[in-house]
C-alpha cells in the first residue's frame, strides 16, 4: 500500500493558495523539486517566447513569473527546477493575480486576506495600486513545437499492443457506436477489454465485431474495480482508458501514441468535447504538462501502474478517482502531456454509468441531507494537501455549487439565485460537515490501492 506524507506545499506566489489550494503543481515531486523551472536555465528558444515583467518590485518575482509563464505556455523540458520559494512583496503578489485571474477572484482574495487579519493598509494599497494591470492570456502566445508536424514516430512503426479498456453500465445503444469507431481505427494492433456491469447482461451483443475483443460480466456496480480488474488482465504495454458514451476519429489511438513518443512521456491526456465539431477550449488547445487525468480518454504506460499501483477503490461509486491517480503519478515524476490531437466527443448519456450510481456531480447532491461535496473529494484534498487547503477549496467551490445553473443566464433569475443561496446556507453547512466527517473515516481507513505485478 502506498502512503504519502505531503508537507512541501508552496507556489511561486503566495496568494495562489487561495485560488488554487488543491492544484497538482503546488506539490513537490518525490525527488524534492517543484515543476517550475529556474528561468535562468531555460533555453534561449523558450526565453525568447516569454516576457520579462519589469514592473515587479522584486527581481525574484520577475524570475518566478518567468517560470510560471513557461509552464502556462506549454514548456516541457529538463531545466533545473526550484525546490523552494521565498516570500515576495505583497504588491507583487497582487500584480501576479491581476495578470492571471479575473478581477472578481482578485477581490475575493482581498476579502479573505482582510478577514484573516492581514495588515489592511498593505492589502488595500497593493490591491488598489495594481488595479490597472490587465489579465494576460498566455495560451494565445503558447510555445511552438514546430517539429511535431514532421515527426515520424518510431513507436508507431513498432506497433506495440494497446489495451483499450471500457467499463460499461446499461448503455448498449451507446456502446454500439463506440465499437464501430474502434473498428475504423487506422492503428490496428489493439485489444478491447469491456467490463460489463449491465443489469440485464446481453452476451450476444458482443458477437460479430471485427475486433480483438474480450469481455465479461461484473455483477457489482463498481467502476474503479472494473478498471482495475481490466488493467490487471490487459496484455498490452499501453493502457488506453475510454468511456462507453463517446465518439472518436479514426486516428485516435495513433494520435495518443505519437504524442507520447514525441515528448517521451508516460501519459497522454486527450481532450473531451461535448459537441462534434466544437472548438477546442483554449486551455486544452496546446501541448503542456497536464494537471489532470480523465479516464474517459487517456493513454498510460503500463509501467506507471506497476510503479504506483492501480486506482484507489476508496473512490468507488464516488468521484475523483482519476484525479487521485493523476496526482499520484505526478508526484512520482511521470510526465503527463495534455494532447489536443487525441479528442473524443463525450455524449454524457443521461442514463447508465456513474450517473446511475447517483454521484455524477461532485458538488451538487440530489438529496437535501446528502454530503456536499461527495466525501471522496474531501478525502483527496485532505490526504494530499491537508486540512487548511481543503477548507480553502471548500470556500472557493461550495458557494458556487449552491447557486442554480439555470439562474446564471438571466438577470432577474440571478437576483433570485442570491436569495436562494442565502436561504440554503444553513443546510449546506450541515452537508459540508457531514462530508468532512465521512471523508475523515476514509482517511482513517487509508487508501485501497492494489499493486500490479
Amino acid at each position: 500500500m502506498l502512503r504519502f506524507a505531503i508537507k512541501a506545499i508552496s507556489m511561486p506566489f503566495e496568494l495562489l493558495k487561495y485560488l488554487q489550494p488543491t492544484q497538482y503543481f503546488q506539490l513537490k515531486f518525490k525527488s524534492g523539486e517543484y515543476i517550475f523551472p529556474k528561468s535562468e536555465f531555460l533555453p534561449k528558444t523558450i526565453l525568447s517566447q516569454i516576457e520579462s515583467d519589469r514592473q515587479y518590485k522584486s527581481d525574484l518575482s520577475i524570475a518566478y513569473d518567468l517560470s510560471w509563464q513557461a509552464i502556462q505556455k506549454g514548456y516541457v523540458g529538463n531545466a533545473p527546477r526550484y525546490n523552494h520559494f521565498d516570500p515576495l512583496p505583497i504588491p507583487d503578489n497582487y500584480r501576479f493575480l491581476r495578470k492571471n485571474f479575473n478581477k472578481t477572484w482578485v477581490f475575493y482574495v482581498l476579502i479573505l486576506r482582510l478577514f484573516s487579519f492581514k495588515n489592511p493598509f498593505k492589502e488595500l494599497g497593493a490591491y488598489l495600486n495594481t488595479r490597472n494591470v490587465n489579465r494576460i492570456n498566455y495560451v494565445k502566445s503558447a510555445l511552438s513545437y514546430d517539429a511535431f508536424g514532421s515527426f515520424e514516430s518510431g513507436l508507431l512503426k513498432r506497433m506495440p499492443l494497446v489495451s483499450v479498456i471500457i467499463p460499461t453500465l446499461n448503455r448498449y445503444d451507446y456502446l454500439k457506436d463506440v465499437l464501430r469507431d474502434l473498428e475504423q481505427q487506422t492503428y490496428t494492433n489493439f485489444e478491447v477489454i469491456i467490463v460489463d456491469q449491465t443489469t440485464l447482461f446481453q452476451e450476444d451483443f458482443y458477437e460479430g465485431w471485427h475486433l480483438n475483443l474480450c469481455f465479461w460480466h461484473q455483477k457489482d456496480k463498481a467502476l474503479w474495480r472494473a478498471r482495475n480488474t481490466a488493467i490487471a488482465s490487459a496484455k498490452g504495454d499501453y493502457i488506453l482508458l475510454y468511456d462507453d458514451d463517446s465518439l472518436i476519429d479514426p486516428d485516435w489511438i495513433s494520435a495518443h501514441l505519437r504524442v507520447l513518443d514525441f515528448f517521451k512521456a508516460d501519459i497522454s491526456s486527450g481532450i473531451s468535447l461535448s459537441v462534434k465539431g466544437a472548438k477546442t477550449p483554449e486551455n486544452y488547445s496546446i501541448f503542456r504538462v497536464s494537471d489532470q487525468i480523465d479516464t474517459g480518454n487517456v493513454l498510460i504506460k503500463k509501467t506507471v501502474f506497476k510503479k504506483i499501483g492501480l486506482f484507489d477503490e476508496q473512490f468507488e461509486k464516488q468521484r475523483m478517482g482519476d484525479g487521485e491517480f493523476g496526482l499520484r503519478a505526478y508526484l512520482y515524476g511521470f510526465l503527463n502531456i495534455s494532447n489536443p490531437y487525441a479528442n473524443r466527443i463525450h455524449l454524457k448519456a443521461g442514463t447508465g454509468g456513474l450517473r446511475q450510481m447517483g454521484s455524477w456531480d461532485a458538488f451538487r447532491p440530489t438529496k437535501f441531507f446528502a454530503p456536499r461535496p461527495i466525501p471522496s473529494v474531501l478525502y483527496l484534498y485532505r490526504r494530499y494537501f491537508g486540512k487548511a487547503a481543503a477548507r480553502l477549496a471548500l470556500l472557493r467551490t461550495i458557494p458556487l455549487s449552491i447557486f442554480p445553473y439555470q439562474f446564471k443566464k438571466r438577470k432577474l433569475l440571478l437576483i433570485l439565485g442570491v436569495f436562494v443561496t442565502l436561504l440554503l446556507t444553513p443546510l449546506v453547512l450541515c452537508q459540508v460537515l457531514l462530508s468532512w466527517r465521512l471523508s475523515g473515516k476514509k482517511i482513517k481507513q487509508g487508501p485501497l490501492i492494489e499493486t500490479l505485478e
